[in-house]
């Protein structure tokens, strides 16, 4: 992978001072629909990634699911363990890609789900950016990608510096996750002015809102209206979810009870609304003092 350190970039770049690992134009994801998960930590990404990457699947789609957290946690409920990463086999062959073979780094998960974990350097270490790109470069060279319909990025928390809004350099959408309180909301801002910043010079745009563990969305359509983004989903605060979790198996493996079968469907719902195609929204994200005057309230 081409890496190049940017300088400073006025009016038309990336943001004020902005540091970049640049993607490489032959690394560029062409032959499948992409679609980069954010949100703020521990609000479910992983859960609503892995449970979406099965309702793409159940849809008839060839889905890849990448997950790009060193902790490597993403897929865990796809393929019932913590796979190697993307970084450990490459790492085991002093970085010859060419000595690996597909499957020292790709797992296949319920439903046929593909899984891969980029992994990342040592905390404090690195770039998580670089990590993203060997990954997708290396999944290219053995022509994995020719054979995928959906590709999901499940990406670490709200992080959103030049190296973890990598996946962003490689979607055509962009998804955050939130519940319906104040620290995740004013995590999604900062999230979406990422993802306008992006979109400046790559294809990437925000597809939407999926509101997550909430009872209610009346505090995420309230900050929707006035940023121009949709919500796209809701999925409530159900036990099943936790205990899906527990029990390392996406929702789609917890039975029939008609609680999970309705958040089932929900997911089947956002999987057909994705696959054909929806509308990016043109976000007016706010200023952090602005927001957090807005999220207030007596």
């Amino acid at each position: 992978m081409n890496i190049q350190i940017r300088n400073p970039i006025p009016l038309d770049g990336d943001g004020d001072g902005s540091v970049q690992v640049m993607l490489d134009p032959a690394d560029k994801i062409d032959t499948a629909q992409v679609f980069a998960v954010y949100g703020k930590g521990g609000i479910g990404k992983s859960t609503t990634s892995s449970n979406l990457s099965v309702a793409f699947s159940k849809l008839g789609k060839r889905v890849l699911q990448i997950g790009c957290d060193p902790k490597h946690d993403s897929t865990f409920t796809l393929t019932k363990s913590l796979v190697p990463t993307v970084i450990d086999v490459l790492e085991s062959v002093n970085f010859h890609s060419e000595e690996l073979r597909t499957e020292d780094f790709v797992y296949e998960g319920y439903n046929g789900v593909m899984c891969v974990e980029a992994g990342g350097p040592p905390a404090g270490t690195g770039c998580g950016g670089y990590v993203v790109g060997q990954t997708v470069k290396l999944l290219k060279e053995h022509h994995l990608l020719e054979d995928t319909d959906i590709v999901i990025f499940d990406v670490l928390g709200d992080v959103v510096c030049g190296g973890f809004a990598a996946p962003l350099q490689h979607a055509d959408r962009a998804l955050v996750v939130t519940a319906n309180d104040f620290d995740s909301i004013f995590a999604m801002n900062r999230i979406v002015a990422a993802i306008k910043a992006k979109s400046k010079n790559y294809d990437v745009r925000f597809g939407g809102v999926i509101a997550n563990r909430s009872a209610d969305t009346d505090e995420i359509d309230r900050f929707n209206a006035v940023a121009g983004l949709n919500r796209l989903a809701h999925f409530r605060d159900v036990d099943a979810i936790r205990r899906s979790r527990l029990k390392k198996s996406t929702l789609f493996e917890m039975g029939d009870d008609p609680e999970i079968i309705a958040v089932q469907q929900e997911y089947l719902q956002l999987a057909e609304r994705l696959m054909a195609g929806v509308e990016p929204c043109d976000p007016k994200p706010m200023k952090d003092r602005e927001i957090f005057d807005f999220l207030g309230f007596d």
